[in-house]
């Protein structure tokens, strides 16, 4: 049996496994990211994970963005210590062994469409709705990288040209309206405070001061027990979400949408609104037959995508072009 090193590299994780060809991990592990010395933490996680052997055959890599795939650089957001960092390189001398990196959330989707709910699309969108927002496209089976590796950054389309700045420096991006800090933000703008039931123990804050400090998870049992600022928050970002689904399929033509991240994780709360947003957007007959789906994987999504493009590495997407006929 032979095997390949997934990986998947985040702002709060490391995590690693040992995968076969169809998708089983012969085992695998995390741990938090450091602050500092990130690359010293993944090297000993990596050391971990071929220490007992089998040696796998190559290594494949999901890592948050931006990331340069021409170089193979990455500079995440959450982990300011690597910026133009040059993973793919460092961990190919590491291991010694055939190394392809590509986004996290396009790995998500990859996963998904490999072990998950995306299984017979030929043409799937993959969503990562948490923090931010992230998304994959897989066509034909195969990952859509783009020329630089960042295809599919649907959480930065714009939905509102007149919209609230967004970090990226565009305006109305769909992440400032359906990001799980943002949904927040938005609702706690509007006057929603927690309820009751959740001003225990602080979360996020201090013990000594009691403190409560909001978040989607808190907002969306909020919404489920009917509070009107959080049902429309996740009104107004479902319908965000809806606007770029749309549009994503209108120039693609996916047929399937998948959605993780944390933010999926309330269930009926954005998925009935996404879904009534979607029937309203959508105008042209194949755009009105896509379908969403929830995350089959969850948080084990990236890292099985991670395996499948190792797995693929080198593998031709496409058939090569007919030899030239001779003229004379």
């Amino acid at each position: 049996m032979t095997y390949v090193l997934a990986i998947d590299i985040g702002g709060t994780k490391l995590a690693a496994a040992l995968v076969d060809r169809e998708g089983a991990v012969l085992r695998s592990a995390t741990r938090p990211t450091p602050r500092e010395d990130v690359f010293d933490a993944l090297a000993l996680l990596i050391a971990e994970m071929v220490a007992e052997g089998p040696v796998p055959v190559a290594v494949g890599i999901g890592c948050a963005g931006p990331l340069n795939l021409a170089v193979g650089t990455v500079s995440p957001v959450n982990i300011t210590t690597w910026r133009d960092f040059p993973l793919r390189e460092r961990v190919r001398e590491l291991t010694g062994l055939p190394t392809v990196l590509a986004g996290d959330a396009q790995c998500f989707a990859l996963g998904e469409h490999w072990l998950g709910t995306g299984a017979e699309s030929r043409s799937m969108l993959g969503i990562v709705v948490s923090t931010g927002i992230g998304g994959g496209l897989v066509i034909d089976g195969a990952p859509l990288l783009g020329p630089t590796g960042n295809a599919g950054h649907v959480g930065h389309m714009t939905v509102d040209p007149d919209g609230d700045p967004c970090a990226c420096g565009s305006r109305g991006c769909v992440e400032r309206y359906a990001s799980g800090p943002n949904l927040v933000r938005w609702a706690t703008e509007n006057g929603w405070t927690p309820s009751p039931a959740d001003s225990g123990p602080a979360v996020g804050g201090t013990e000594a001061t009691g403190e409560v400090v909001p978040d989607g998870a808190m907002l969306a049992r909020d919404a489920a027990a009917g509070h009107p600022v959080a049902v429309a928050a996740f009104g107004r970002g479902a319908r965000a979400l809806a606007a770029m689904i749309v549009s994503t399929a209108a120039a693609v033509e996916v047929t399937h949408v998948v959605i993780g991240g944390g933010v999926a994780n309330a269930g009926p709360i954005l998925f009935d609104p996404l879904r009534r947003a979607m029937d309203e957007l959508a105008g042209l007959d194949f755009v009105k037959r896509v379908e969403i789906r929830r995350s089959r994987l969850g948080v084990r999504a990236a890292l099985a995508g991670a395996a499948k493009l190792a797995w693929t590495a080198g593998r031709p997407t496409a058939a090569p072009p007919p030899e030239p006929h001779d003229a004379r």
